[in-house]
């Protein structure tokens, strides 16, 4: 690194004429993601997975209400809905997301879900054959 002071009068900020940092580095695509290599080979640790607490929460509820309703502790939705505060139609929309694949389930509670999966895309309309799930919901 070079800086050089010339013609400083008092109160003035020194002029920088050059300013040159090297870091040793390179960069390389590992499944389609660009990473800085350092030079003794290592990369960075990964980023913490993008965990979307919303879907997560929709699916811990489904899954309750799913039990409640099989132990008997619900005799039906409606009463479920009556149960938990909600209407049967909210409950109708979650109770579904039961059927999704356990691979997609277990993607999702980590945060690989596919990039731009949300809730609502789910709730629209589950697939019921797990194949079309994957290709659907899991690119993973």
């Amino acid at each position: 690194m070079v800086l050089t002071c010339s013609g400083m009068k008092t109160g003035m900020r020194p002029e920088v004429d050059t300013v040159t940092i090297h870091i040793p580095m390179r960069f390389e695509r590992r499944g389609g993601r660009k990473l800085i290599i350092a030079p003794d080979g290592s990369t960075p640790a990964p980023a913490e997975p993008d965990r979307d607490e919303t879907m997560i929460g929709a699916l811990v509820k489904a899954y309750r209400w799913r039990r409640r309703i099989e132990s008997g502790k619900a005799k039906s939705v409606t009463e479920l809905a009556a149960q938990e505060g909600v209407t049967d139609a909210y409950a109708c929309r979650i109770l579904p997301l039961t059927c999704l694949a356990p691979d997609i389930v277990e993607a999702i509670l980590d945060g690989r879900q596919t990039k731009g999966l949300r809730l609502a895309e789910l709730l629209r309309g589950i697939l019921l054959n797990r194949a079309e799930q994957r290709s659907s919901y899991a690119r993973l």
